[in-house]
């Protein structure tokens, strides 16, 4: 069993903003890194030199969700569902909040059985309340395996899914939405999507031309784009409440302000977040 490409990817941009940027860093996370153990020179391969503003979008973004949960579970809120977790580490690197929420990590089985054995091998402690959830978001319910792995339906969740409605088809992402109404009212949705090329700012169209070649060569090709209007009309159909985008703009406000290394975020990605 091996990771999903993306997934490592994701998190070696992650630990590479730590190990290139300059502080103070949006969010520090080398636990990936440490679980893949790239090869040396890893960071001079083109994906991780040439994709500064994808590198960081993905630590706003992992920023943004962490924020978001960890205000959420303050509240109360204690199951936090994640999907497409990948190699996601929240509950490693914040074990004194794991304590008091279910966690639900969603994803390919090969990606998570990897990320169990690797976590196991490298003495990190997987508690009771972590629960991994196998699935192929395509042919399988996530709902049912969620449900499965003991999630309790009478209470509310925050529930975030980053880097995967690019991979799955327009009607996938549909009965996504829907499914987040099953989740008890109160609970806190948020959902990264990513705009059509056209809809990208000149400096970021080269790199997402490359991303689109890079993942249909790899046999993930991306599938759905949106505007930020699609999918707030999407939500309000499902019958979400409290509706509201996050865009690259607002991400760059919160999180890059006066920053010296010129470390902004590429354009493509965007947030919905709403609630039950």
């Amino acid at each position: 069993m091996q990771p999903d490409n993306t997934a490592v990817r994701t998190a070696l941009w992650r630990a590479l903003h730590v190990l290139q940027d300059e502080k103070p860093f949006i969010i520090e996370d080398t636990i990936g890194y440490k679980l893949i153990k790239p090869k040396q020179g890893w960071e001079e391969y083109p994906d991780m030199k040439y994709t500064k503003r994808l590198r960081a979008s993905i630590v706003a973004r992992a920023r943004f969700i962490e924020d978001l949960a960890k205000e959420q579970i303050r509240m109360g809120i204690n199951q936090y569902v994640l999907l497409g977790a990948g190699l996601d580490s929240f509950a490693q690197r914040n074990p004194e909040i794991t304590e008091q929420v279910n966690l639900y990590e969603i994803d390919q089985p090969g990606t998570l059985f990897w990320k169990e054995k690797k976590l196991i091998e490298s003495n990190y402690h997987i508690p009771g309340n972590l629960h991994f959830v196998p699935v192929d978001f395509e042919t399988t319910s996530w709902w049912e395996e969620l449900l499965k792995n003991g999630f309790d339906i009478h209470q509310p969740a925050i529930v975030s899914c980053t880097g995967v409605t690019l991979y799955l088809t327009k009607k996938s992402i549909t009965d996504m939405l829907r499914k987040t109404m099953l989740f008890s009212p109160g609970s806190t949705i948020a959902i990264a999507f990513y705009l059509s090329l056209e809809n990208l700012e000149e400096e970021d169209k080269p790199l997402m031309e490359m991303a689109i070649k890079g993942a249909a060569a790899s046999g993930t090709p991306f599938l759905s784009f949106y505007t930020e209007v699609e999918i707030a009309e999407q939500a309000k159909t499902v019958g979400l409440k409290n509706i509201k985008t996050i865009s690259t703009k607002d991400m760059t406000e919160k999180y890059f302000k006066n920053r010296t290394d010129n470390l902004l975020p590429a354009s493509g990605e965007f947030f919905l977040v709403a609630q039950t």
